[in-house]
């Protein structure tokens, strides 16, 4: 079974930076389509951003852009995101997903593993 696992959280002021890493037990998900989607208590989970198998794609939610960046490292198995100016409404667990083919990248259910989370908790 492929795994996913998360590393990275933790706790950060509002204005610092994190990366989060997620590395898949399994080579064949070095084709995948990764995602990484963030669910606040109370809240759906909700896209954050997304990359393209080759990494020459990338799609970001309005509320990051500028500020997060997605990067894989296929050779290691690893998909990556660089949080800057993080903001107290980014308080969440963060979870990253592979997708074989999604039909759409920005939707949770097109995707077909997901890590266990990794919480992120932004103070004002």
């Amino acid at each position: 079974q492929v795994q996913l696992v998360e590393l990275g959280g933790g706790l950060v002021q509002a204005g610092g930076s994190l990366r989060l890493s997620c590395a898949a037990s399994e080579r064949t998900f070095s084709s995948a389509f990764k995602g990484w989607f963030r669910q606040a208590p109370g809240k759906e989970r909700e896209f954050v951003a997304a990359i393209s198998w080759s990494g020459g794609s990338t799609y970001y939610a309005d509320s990051v852009k500028g500020r997060f960046t997605i990067s894989r490292d296929n050779a290691k198995n690893t998909v990556y995101q660089q949080m800057n100016s993080l903001k107290p409404k980014g308080t969440s667990v963060y979870y990253c997903a592979a997708g074989l083919d999604p039909r759409d990248y920005c939707v949770s259910y097109e995707y077909d593993y997901w890590g266990q989370g990794a919480q992120v908790t932004v103070s004002s």
